[in-house]
């Protein structure tokens, strides 16, 4: 095997490799195990949800007709496709509603690592424990990898990051399950990163859900060359024209030091998503429902004026469709006014037309100021509403139900996967058995784990 012309033994690649194959000897603590349980749940849900989808129908007849040993299951369908189509369309499918759980730094490390753990752990056999604990290690080398590069606010980002990190993620969960050693763990991550990108132009495309999609498949793919002995450059994070070097300017190696427990899904955590959306429409979103609860009744809004942070990819006064709406400071904001709440029915075309939404988006000023942090964890945004008798209203959000270290109300996350598992249109008594099964997925068995997945799909 090539092992590329650096010495594997003195790599920033093989200290990482060497970590993540040293930490599959310990099984994952209550802590960690407790934050990634309701993670598999709330991934299946939307994944589920997002199983319907147009760009996700497309994938899928693109590959049934490509063919293959069928040997992995479709969240949300009753199809089956191979190993990494699987892992791609799940993917895809996890992350079409911009609804998974948010990472920090911003990141969506779910959507290119579960569907992969899952698709590999069919094909291997793995029971739910093995499946989780390759999850939580492909979470947590994208973590690091957001976290060493320095790169935590939407103007500096000039990739999409599951696109530039997924792949890697990818690879490790993959890896996990296939029992790579550190040596051939390096060459999967060395192939996965030259699949490596994912552009912001496509941001409010189909083509975005294939971001995460992309990147489980390349991971995937990337673990299960590796296996058979296919080389790449071991040192791919520190070698000349490597990932950090094509990538991070500015990125601090010392970071991917700190692989182990306490892991991200503990600390800092995830941000649950009560809206379909980019998360920094979110705060906006959440300014208008509560304004809206104040607006006295027979009264209604004329104008508004909400101040951002620089995000200009979320700067979108007529959103193209109702998928671009999720992208949109102005559309969100006037859907929530309008009809006093946003879900998954607020994206479609239908709601876009809204003649009520499309003529208060027309009458939003939106005012970007340099002095609010375009980082999730520190922005806050501004909405002051004039209404029709001249009067105003303002509000100011700086914090999300479901942030950082601080879980939604388990009732408010119950409630967000029946509303995401309702919109299969699977049985009542299989939505209450796909809640349980996830709640103790890593006591399920690889046979309980098939009919987990084939709960979601409508019968």
């Amino acid at each position: 095997m090539d092992d590329g012309a650096h010495d594997p033994n003195r790599t920033p690649t093989a200290k990482l490799c060497e970590a993540i194959v040293a930490s599959r000897a310990e099984p994952l603590g209550e802590a960690t195990r407790a934050a990634a349980l309701p993670l598999v749940l709330d991934a299946i849900a939307v994944a589920a949800a997002g199983s319907g989808e147009e760009a996700v129908s497309i994938l899928v007849e693109h590959h049934l007709e490509q063919g293959g040993t069928a040997n992995a299951s479709l969240i949300g369908r009753a199809a089956r496709l191979p190993t990494v189509a699987a892992a791609e369309v799940n993917g895809a499918a996890m992350h079409v509603l911009d609804f998974e759980p948010m990472w920090s730094p911003a990141n969506h490390a779910l959507s290119s690592t579960l569907p992969v753990a899952l698709a590999i752990g069919e094909r291997v056999g793995a029971a739910g424990a093995d499946v989780l604990a390759a999850m939580v290690a492909g979470i947590e080398v994208e973590g690091l990898l957001r976290q060493a590069s320095g790169q935590f606010e939407a103007k500096a980002l000039r990739f999409h990051p599951p696109g530039l990190v997924g792949p890697l993620g990818a690879a490790v969960t993959a890896a996990h399950l296939l029992g790579l050693d550190a040596v051939r763990l390096a060459s999967a991550l060395g192939i996965a990163a030259s699949r490596s990108g994912g552009l912001m132009a496509n941001v409010g495309t189909m083509t975005k859900s294939l971001h995460c999609g992309h990147a489980a498949a390349a991971g995937t793919t990337a673990a299960l060359l590796a296996a058979r002995g296919f080389g790449a450059n071991t040192d791919v994070l520190g070698a000349p024209g490597g990932l950090i070097d094509a990538f991070f300017p500015e990125f601090d190696p010392a970071v991917l030091d700190q692989y182990g427990p306490p892991y991200r899904v503990v600390d800092p955590g995830y941000a649950v998503k009560l809206y379909p959306s980019q998360y920094g429409t979110h705060f906006g979103i959440e300014a208008a429902l509560r304004l809206r609860r104040r607006i006295v009744p027979g009264r209604t809004v004329g104008a508004a004026r909400l101040i951002v942070p620089e995000m200009a990819y979320v700067d979108r006064p007529l959103p193209r469709s109702g998928l671009d709406g999720k992208f949109s400071f102005q559309y969100t904001v006037a859907a929530a006014l309008v009809h006093g709440r946003v879900d998954l029915d607020t994206f479609t075309d239908a709601a876009l037309a809204h003649p009520g939404v499309r003529s208060l988006m027309g009458a939003i000023e939106l005012v970007t100021a340099a002095d609010v942090p375009a980082r999730f964890e520190e922005m806050w945004v501004s909405l002051e509403v004039v209404l029709d008798d001249g009067s105003t209203l303002a509000e100011r959000v700086g914090e999300l139900p479901g942030r950082w270290r601080f879980p939604p109300p388990a009732e408010l996350h119950e409630a967000k996967v029946r509303h995401a598992l309702a919109r299969v249109g699977i049985a009542p008594q299989a939505v209450d058995a796909v809640l349980d099964g996830c709640r103790r997925f890593d006591e399920l068995d690889a046979g309980e784990i098939s009919r987990l997945l084939g709960l979601t799909a409508p019968v």
